[in-house]
């Protein structure tokens, strides 16, 4: 098998629909936060930035984008979900015209995984989450 993430997914997108090489990835996460990665694509093709996905505070993002600088192409329902979470950071948004992952932008991906040998026996598969616990709310009672 073959693990490809839904924000690279995106980014693919964003590159295949703009010619984006740069892309921030927001998927809104409920419960005040978002599903985050800042991507950049080579010359070769691949994506790079699978260690800045996380889980954040639209707070979170806006220092996250105070460091960047230069042009970035915005993915995901994150952003129309958090419109202020970007502003008086300094770093220029443009439209990546893609608000959901398409099964499409997997496969490029997928190739340059497979090319690199990052397969996983099917017995060994396991989903990444980036939120490993969810803080529920328990019902009266059941405390």
């Amino acid at each position: 098998m073959i693990g490809v993430s839904t924000l690279a997914t995106m980014a693919q997108g964003a590159w295949r629909m703009t010619g984006a090489t740069r892309v921030l990835a927001a998927i809104d996460a409920r419960m005040g936060e978002v599903y985050w990665a800042e991507y950049t694509r080579d010359e070769q093709g691949v994506w790079h930035g699978e260690e800045t996905e996380a889980v954040l505070k639209p707070e979170a993002v806006t220092e996250r984008l105070q460091q960047l600088s230069g042009e970035w192409a915005t993915v995901g329902t994150g952003w129309p979900a958090w419109p202020d979470m970007a502003n008086d950071t300094g770093v220029m948004l443009v439209d990546g015209n893609m608000l959901l992952p398409a099964a499409e932008d997997m496969l490029p991906i997928a190739c340059q995984l497979l090319a690199a040998g990052k397969t996983v026996a099917v017995e060994h598969a396991e989903p990444v989450y980036l939120r490993n616990t969810v803080a529920w709310k328990k019902l009266p009672g059941r405390e």
